[in-house]
């Protein structure tokens, strides 16, 4: 099973092909989400900083553009945790989570 290390975290194993924002939140990293995993609100984003993950989605691409995020930022490196299955391991910086955010999450996302 593949290994998912969180920095200033921790390091632990999940099922191969669930979804990184399934696989934070049940390990007790509280990770922002507002939209239910539909890629609309952008809160669940990671920096993926080591991993090898397919190319970003057209869908992903979508919401950072929307939200006007810079595209050489997701080009890099940038990610939603609610459009990435945990293939191998991998090593994100989650950006908003429940303790640097206002306000609650919104539902879980689906599997």
């Amino acid at each position: 099973m593949p290994f998912v290390t969180v920095v200033g975290g921790k390091t632990f194993e999940v099922e191969e092909g669930k979804k990184l924002v399934l696989a934070l939140e049940d390990n007790d990293i509280n990770i922002f989400h507002k939209c239910g995993g539909r890629a609309k609100c952008t809160t669940c984003r990671v920096e993926v900083l080591a991993g090898e993950y397919k190319d970003i989605s057209k869908i992903e691409k979508n919401a950072f553009a929307i939200k006007n995020i810079d595209e050489n930022l997701y080009e890099d490196c940038l990610r939603l945790s609610c459009q990435i299955r945990v293939i191998g391991d991998i090593t994100v910086r989650p950006i908003l989570t429940s303790e640097n955010t206002q306000g609650n999450r919104g539902p879980r996302p689906a599997d």
